[in-house]
């Protein structure tokens, strides 16, 4: 038998394999646009592992660095769900700041509340980098100018070219005046060390278009004033010129950090003859100009306004989701659906390198799933059809694994028992969005022995075992406090930490498969299928792999 856990799985006979599982699931991590090497021959590797007792899944890890690399699509949804939440609780638009207040709460940052200009300019670079990655995919839009002004908005260009570097983008900076201070100085250091290069204005390419796909406007923040001297009034003109482009395919994306520079700070664009970035990311709060932007992104970041600041100025500010340095704001972009894709890159699948046992090669993907830290790795779409043919699906979570199939539980009166009860024929399909994987398993389905339900049962926490009594599944009932009162009056019942027992209504499935999909997505939509399928050969039943047009 099987389990599905590296560490238990991998122990005896394939230790030497835990490193090759780990760096085949690391290069979808690091989102590079070069295609890590395919994984080793199966020669290579043991065969099915010797029979063992069956272990329940383990939780997915969820190590801190891994969670920062989960699908960028994931986070900007929760950011969007965070604000959007936070609005309509409150009733209230996210403050902005007039430059008076902006320039106050940097002096006090910098003064009572302890904060370095380096450490501002550090976490301000960092969360323009953060919210130019959460929309501007590595790969379509690899080639950054940055552009940077004398002052902090300029220290704050050079930080997030720093970070967007180490993310994988290739970025260029253009630093017409530099400022001798040592802590421009080391950035610039930190820039040349990396190979970051320098451009002067005398030679940046009369088309911007053809050398960048992102340009950040890095030149002014709030406090300046006057008219932009040059080479930056230059420079403004030139972004001006590319934003006229109607066609935003065919310039760059542009990107100004707190202020479009050549806007007034509290007034906007006041001539109207200033350029209209694609993407704002305003700092600490939006500024009073940022209510005059109308390009379809508009970040916050600078993730450090301390209770003080906020109780004082009557700040509302959106929370920030997860480990995540920016927020959107603002409305959503509207999406034309019909152009949303990804050109997946990733290691070829190939008949000669997978397991010749489907259930060792799910166990190998698995494995490598749990290991690049994804979330909840063990949920899986289950579909079913009622007599009739008419099919549901739902998502439900994995549970157990061995040679004689897929394991999962849920209530006896679900819909989805219904349907098998009246069709036991299923099919499963897990996706792994971070990896460009998904494996599809179809076959028969029949209730787990009642010892293994019981088992199970008494293995999870006491709340999920309440729970599983509480509900009726599929069932009508008038609202959630009917829930949350059945809830309380068994959490009291068996508040003395006695057995909670089972109810009949409750148990397992286990799905036995009659056939395997193993995808993985590929550039240009040439992706790679191989199927398993059970075939009768010298009167014995082997598997069958054979590879399935894209």
């Amino acid at each position: 038998m099987l389990t599905v856990a590296a560490s238990a799985l991998l122990r005896n006979n394939k230790k030497s394999t835990a490193a090759a599982c780990f760096s085949l699931a690391m290069p979808f991590l690091l989102s590079s646009p070069t295609p890590p090497p395919p994984p080793p021959h199966s020669s290579s590797l043991p065969r099915s592992p010797s029979p063992r007792p069956r272990l329940p899944l383990p939780p997915p890890r969820r190590a801190a660095l891994v969670t920062a690399a989960q699908d960028p699509r994931w986070r900007r949804a929760m950011a969007s769900l965070a604000v959007s939440a936070s609005a309509s609780a409150s009733g209230e638009e996210v403050t902005h700041l007039a430059q008076r207040e902006a320039a106050e709460i940097d002096e006090q940052l910098m003064g009572p509340l302890g904060f370095s200009v380096d450490q501002l300019m550090e976490l301000a670079g960092l969360s323009v980098a953060a919210a130019v990655a959460e929309v501007y995919k590595l790969g379509e839009h690899t080639r950054v100018l940055v552009i940077c002004g004398p002052g902090n908005n300029g220290g704050d260009g050079l930080v997030a070219a720093r970070h967007l570097h180490h993310f994988g983008y290739k970025p260029s900076v253009c630093y017409p005046k530099r400022t001798p201070k040592p802590l421009y100085s080391g950035l610039c250091t930190q820039l040349e060390s990396l190979t970051i290069p320098f451009v002067p204005v005398e030679d940046l390419p009369a088309n911007l278009s053809e050398e960048f796909d992102i340009i950040i406007d890095a030149m002014f923040g709030f406090s300046f004033h006057g008219t932009p001297r040059p080479p930056f009034d230059d420079l403004i003109n030139r972004l001006v010129s590319l934003s006229a482009i109607d066609n935003s395919a065919k310039r760059p994306a542009i990107v100004s950090v707190d202020i479009p520079s050549g806007w007034h700070v509290e007034e906007g664009d006041i001539n109207g003859g200033g350029f209209k970035p694609d993407m704002l990311v305003s700092l600490t709060a939006p500024k009073l100009c940022a209510k005059k932007f109308t390009g379809p992104h508009h970040f916050l970041g600078g993730r450090f306004v301390p209770p003080p600041i906020v109780s004082k100025y009557k700040l509302h500010l959106p929370p920030y989701p997860g480990t995540s340095m920016c927020v959107r704001i603002g409305k959503a972009p509207s999406v034309d659906i019909s152009s949303l894709r990804e050109n997946y890159i990733s290691p070829e699948l190939l008949e000669n390198q997978v397991m010749p046992d489907p259930f060792d090669q799910f166990v190998r993907w698995f494995d490598e799933a749990v290991t690049a830290g994804l979330r909840e790795s063990n949920a899986m779409a289950l579909t079913t059809a009622d007599k009739e043919g008419k099919p549901s699906s739902r998502m439900v979570l994995l549970k157990g694994v061995d040679k004689q199939g897929f394991v999962w539980y849920t209530n006896y009166g679900s819909q989805k028992a219904h349907d098998l009860s009246e069709n036991p024929n299923a099919a499963l399909l897990f996706y792994w969005n971070e990896m460009n994987r998904q494996v599809r398993v179809e076959g028969s389905v029949q209730k787990v022995p009642e010892e293994e339900s019981e088992k199970y049962f008494h293995s999870r926490p006491r709340g999920s075992q309440l729970g599983a009594i509480v509900s009726k599944q599929s069932t009508v009932i008038p609202g959630r406090e009917v829930l949350q009162q059945a809830y309380k009056e068994l959490e009291q019942k068996y508040s003395d930490g006695s057995v909670i027992p089972k109810p009949d209504y409750w148990g397992g499935y286990r799905l036995t498969p009659k056939l395997f999909e193993f995808w993985q997505g590929q550039q240009s939509r040439l992706h790679d299928r191989l199927q398993y399928s059970l075939r009768e050969v010298d009167r014995s039943t082997v598997w069958h792999i054979e590879r399935l047009s894209p």
